[in-house]
Parts: structure tokens; C-alpha cells; sequence
């Protein structure tokens, strides 16, 4: 069995419609939606449904009731209500996506092969799955993250042009992108933004070490004026 690990960006993109056009065998895409996609993002997988003839499996994390209304029942935080922000320390939301595709895994025979959409340039990600039964394929055609977004590019793929206002378009309220990114956040998704400022309410931890939603706010303001 083959197992396409998607996440509807570039490189999982590429792979995938890559594979298609190679015969290459596909028997289930699994992808995992942390609720806190981008608005482009959901419409672009809905487009790449439309060229693949294998249904794109969809596991939801309910990020919002882990954020702010999980109630900790141990550990020094015990009693505490949500994990708020994540941070280089504590990626809960990383670990729950890691968990949903475990659940899975569980129900599929040792034997799958797993493919996850790895780019040349950044193949000592890799090295992170010795031994385990995935297969990379953009690593072993030699296309580089710049190749696989041309490609999609080229299949009249553009995620509303996402990628050229960010270097990631994974969740939009992640406090580990760059300053930069989080400037075009405020600026050109404003609705978003106002979510932010609510889930900031809710978080006990601070937004960044550097900064929080409130001082990014007065600080991206200030350069509007």
C-alpha cells in the first residue's frame, strides 16, 4: 500500500501531482487540517482534489479547544485551561499532528510505504525517518523547493499567491514565523489578525519572547502612519 502524507503545500503538492503523472501507484492521501489554515489553502486542496482520482483523506485537529479550553490534569500546570501559544519549547501543535497520523498508522499494515513531500535542498530533514518504511521522492528526482513551487505553478496552482508573501503558508497564527510575515498578516489579513487578537486573550503565554499580539499591533500600526 501506498500512503501519500499531504499537506497542501508545495513540496506535498509537487510530489503528489508528480507521482500521478509518473503511474506511479497511489492508495490513500492522508491530510492533517489544523483548523488554522490559511482561507487559500483550503480552497487549493479543494482544486487539487479536482485533478487526483484519490479521495485526500482530511484528519481534523481541534486546535481551539487544545489552545484554550483543555484542562491540564498534571505537571506543574496542572488545573491550568488551554496550552495557549506554542513555542521553540512546547510545539504542542506539532505533537498533535504527529499523534493524529500515529492513530492512523496503527490501522495500516507495517508494509505501507509512506511518501512525504521532502525538496532536495532541505534533504537532511530526512534523516530525522532512518529506518522507518517512507519514501521521498522530490529528494530522489532532485527538485528543489524553488522546482516544486514552479511546477505547481505550472499546473495552475497559486494558493492565491501565498507564497509570495510567505516562505511557509502552514497555520497563519504560528508565533514562529518571521516578523516580516506576521507585518503582511496584519496588513493584508486583517480579519485574521483580529482572531489573533482574540486567541490572545485566552493564551497564558506570551505571543513571542520578543513581542506580543498587542505590541506587534502598536508596532505595525506605527508604521502605517
Amino acid at each position: 500500500m501506498n500512503i501519500v502524507s499531504f499537506s497542501g503545500g508545495k513540496d506535498s503538492t509537487a510530489m503528489l501531482l508528480m507521482m500521478l503523472e509518473k503511474g506511479i501507484p497511489i492508495d490513500r492521501i492522508i491530510c492533517v487540517d489544523t483548523t488554522k489554515e490559511f482561507p487559500a489553502m483550503y480552497l487549493h486542496i479543494e482544486k487539487v482534489q479536482s485533478m487526483c482520482p484519490v479521495e485526500i483523506e482530511i484528519i481534523k485537529i481541534d486546535f481551539d479547544y487544545w489552545f484554550g479550553e483543555h484542562i491540564k490534569t498534571r505537571g506543574k500546570r496542572k488545573g491550568q485551561k488551554g496550552y495557549g501559544f506554542p513555542d521553540f519549547r512546547n510545539r504542542w501543535c506539532t505533537a498533535l499532528k504527529r499523534e493524529a497520523v500515529k492513530k492512523l498508522q496503527n490501522t495500516i499494515s507495517k508494509d505501507a510505504i509512506q511518501y512525504h513531500g521532502i525538496a532536495f535542498d532541505e534533504k537532511v530533514r530526512a534523516d530525522n525517518n532512518k529506518g522507518r518504511n517512507i519514501k521521498y521522492p522530490l529528494i530522489d528526482w532532485g527538485v528543489t523547493e524553488k522546482q516544486a513551487l514552479e511546477y505547481c505553478y505550472s499546473r495552475g496552482l497559486d494558493w492565491n499567491w501565498l507564497y509570495e508573501k510567505f516562505h511557509r503558508v502552514s497555520c497563519w497564527c504560528c508565533p514562529l514565523s518571521r516578523i516580516g510575515e506576521l507585518r503582511v498578516l496584519y496588513n493584508d489579513f486583517p480579519n485574521l489578525w483580529g482572531e489573533l487578537q482574540e486567541m490572545d486573550k485566552k493564551s497564558f503565554r506570551k505571543f513571542r519572547s520578543d513581542y506580543s499580539v498587542a505590541e506587534l499591533t502598536e508596532k505595525f500600526a506605527n508604521e502605517n502612519l
